[in-house]
C-alpha cells in the first residue's frame, strides 16, 4: 500500500484544509488521461467506488483502481518550492 512521508502529510493538510472545502477533502491520485502513462493528483471531496483510501494522521488519500497496484511499494513524498508550489514526487519505500 502507497504510504506518505511526513512532508506529504503536510502538504496534503496544508491543500485540504483550506475555508469551505469539506471535511472529506483528500488528495486524488488517478491515471493521467490520454496515453502518457502518468498520474493526475488532483482535490476530491470524497472517494470514488472503489478507490483505495489512506488515512494517516489527518489526510486522506484516494487511490483509484487502476493505479494501486502500480504504488503498492511506493511512498509520496513532497517538496515545497520557494515560491510555495508544492511538488509531489513517489519515491521506492525504504
Amino acid at each position: 500500500m502507497l504510504t506518505l512521508t511526513d512532508q506529504a502529510v503536510t502538504a496534503i493538510r496544508n491543500l485540504t484544509t483550506r475555508p469551505g472545502l469539506p471535511a472529506e477533502t483528500g488528495l486524488r491520485i488517478a491515471p493521467e488521461e490520454g496515453d502518457a502513462g502518468g498520474l493526475a493528483l488532483s482535490l476530491s471531496d470524497g472517494p470514488q467506488a472503489g478507490d483505495q483510501v489512506i488515512e494517516e494522521a489527518d489526510v486522506q488519500v484516494y487511490v483509484q483502481p487502476e493505479v494501486a497496484a502500480a504504488l503498492d511499494d511506493r511512498a509520496l513524498d513532497a517538496r515545497v518550492g520557494e515560491d510555495g508550489e508544492v511538488s509531489f514526487l513517489l519515491q521506492h519505500q525504504a
